[in-house]
């Protein structure tokens, strides 16, 4: 390897150095060129990683992920530290940190929160717990350096309102944040901007009786209780959600019918201008019935992963957030999967 020292540069006149300044180009074949424009741009970011789901009944450990300005299918990630479905996700331009929220079945309410970094593919470690152990929350909102996780279920029937945080670039355990406007489980994620999340729709047990149509905000940096947005065209759970800095999506859902435990899947997105307040208004429909789907994004396309239709499904829908329309195939996860959690590296809530 060469040594390149440099002791003194100057002008053709001998006064004053070179200035570099404006478009500056180098012709010989050792140059160096240095990065510009935004980040997600210079290449390396733009990553989404799915995380975990079940096969019902079976939890699954196993990830993967996509190259979001492309389509084509899913290629192996790694695992996370244990099986897990109904998980949240959160994340920073170089690190995503997962919410294991256990197994209903056997009664697993967990605590546990794992990391993983984007730019590799080795799977998930051990970043600390909540404050309390949950299962079918699914709020879960970042800003790239803080993330939230609100509301979930605590114990069979019981649901929480309580809002945790975390310091995305750290390990170790979650903090109290505030809470949600009421106690309620298996909301919206992924919808942020650089300083504010929304958590949207979700139920209150017991058996789904009360689906909400309510959408709460949060300023991601400020502590504090959830205030009023808005509301949904249609009360659901199970939806996922995407951001880019200025928009978020709410994508497909589940409901169930007056008739106990009639369960149906729905292909709906709503969206919202994320700085303002009021009502969601209607984007399209998503290529499949969407229960129970992933939702990650860049900051121009938004992704919705698998989930129920009424089977278990490996699909992927892509939309163009800054649009309206209906969503395109993207390709296929590795395996068909519910309940899975996912996260990117440049989203809504990540600035340049």
């Amino acid at each position: 390897m060469a040594d390149f020292n440099v002791n003194h540069i100057t002008g053709k006149q001998g006064q004053q150095g070179t200035v570099l300044a404006g478009v500056t180009t180098v012709s010989s074949t050792g140059s160096m060129r240095i990065p510009s424009g935004p980040i997600e741009q210079r290449g390396g970011r733009g990553r989404a990683v799915r995380a975990g789901g079940r096969i019902s009944p079976a939890q699954r450990r196993e990830m993967d992920y996509v190259e979001i300005a492309t389509t084509g299918n899913a290629t192996s990630f790694g695992e996370l530290s244990q099986q897990s479905a109904y998980n949240a996700a959160v994340s920073s331009s170089t690190r995503g940190v997962v919410q294991l929220a256990g197994s209903p079945s056997s009664g697993s309410y967990s605590t546990k929160l794992d990391y993983f970094i984007f730019s590799s593919q080795g799977g998930a470690n051990d970043f600390g717990e909540l404050t309390q152990g949950r299962i079918m929350g699914k709020g879960s909102v970042s800003d790239g350096t803080r993330g939230v996780f609100a509301g979930g279920r605590i114990a069979p029937g019981v649901d929480t309102q309580v809002i945790d945080y975390i310091t995305i670039a750290s390990t170790g355990d979650a903090s109290d944040f505030g809470d949600l406007d009421k106690k309620r489980a298996s909301l919206a994620h992924n919808v942020s901007s650089p300083t504010r999340g929304l958590f949207g729709g979700g139920y209150t047990d017991p058996a789904y009786e009360t689906q909400h149509k309510n959408i709460q905000y949060i300023t991601i940096q400020t502590k504090g209780d959830s205030k009023d947005f808005g509301e949904l065209f249609t009360g659901r759970y199970r939806l996922t959600g995407c951001s880019s800095p200025t928009r978020g999506l709410f994508l497909g859902g589940r409901y169930t019918s007056s008739a106990p435990n009639t369960i149906s899947s729905i292909n709906l997105i709503d969206y919202v201008t994320i700085a303002t307040l009021g009502n969601a208004q209607d984007f399209g429909d998503l290529n499949y019935l969407a229960g129970g789907a992933a939702g990650a994004s860049s900051q121009t396309r938004g992704l919705c992963m698998g989930g129920f239709t009424p089977t278990v499904v490996n699909q992927i829908s892509y939309v163009t957030i800054a649009s309206t329309g209906n969503g395109a195939d993207f390709g296929d996860l590795t395996q068909a999967v519910d309940d899975p959690c996912a996260a990117s590296d440049v989203h809504g809530g990540i600035g340049d």
